[in-house]
């Protein structure tokens, strides 16, 4: 998480694949309080020390498709995506836009921290690689030029949306 007086950017995340019927009460409070309660309670704490017209931007995915045994990742994707619009709407008098980055299948250690075995992990890197239009993973980089431009005067006149940084895969 990067805050400034300007820019609140919550890149808050943890997966972890289990099916619904074996999705313990222990792994949905794990990643609810990660992916959900962390980024709605940072926010809130964050509010008052950024500037008016300034910038929040979250991190969002999983909330376009279903993909079996992300259920919780999902649910608390989509609870953020539906966060960005109500704050968006919320700090308008303060003109502070709020805006949500989907960085679709990013090299990150994430994909070490699912839960599962290495050749499960291996089959769904191929499995989604092979579905992205451009046939490679993201790069953090990548992401941090999106989340830059979202927090810079350049898009000064956009607020409540997700912009879509997975390599065309939820748009083709």
């Amino acid at each position: 998480m990067v805050v400034s007086k300007d820019v609140l950017f919550v890149n808050a995340g943890g997966a972890k694949l289990a099916s619904v019927a074996g999705t313990m009460e222990n792994l949905f409070d794990g990643i609810s309080d990660t992916n959900l309660r962390g980024v709605y309670f940072t926010s809130q704490k964050a509010l008052p020390l950024l500037n008016d017209a300034g910038a929040v931007i979250f991190t969002s995915f999983f909330d376009e498709f279903g993909m079996a045994g992300t259920s919780v990742v999902s649910a608390t994707k989509a609870a953020v995506r539906s966060l960005t619009r109500t704050l968006a709407s919320e700090l308008l008098p303060r003109k502070i836009r709020v805006n949500a980055i989907s960085p679709g299948v990013i090299t990150t250690q994430i994909f070490g921290k699912l839960g599962v075995p290495k050749e499960v992990v291996e089959e769904i890197g191929i499995s989604l690689q092979e579905k992205i239009p451009f046939k490679r993973f993201g790069s953090p980089q990548e992401i941090a030029k999106a989340v830059a431009f979202l927090a810079s005067s350049d898009a000064s006149y956009i607020t409540g949306i997700e912009l879509a940084v997975d390599g065309g895969l939820t748009q083709l």
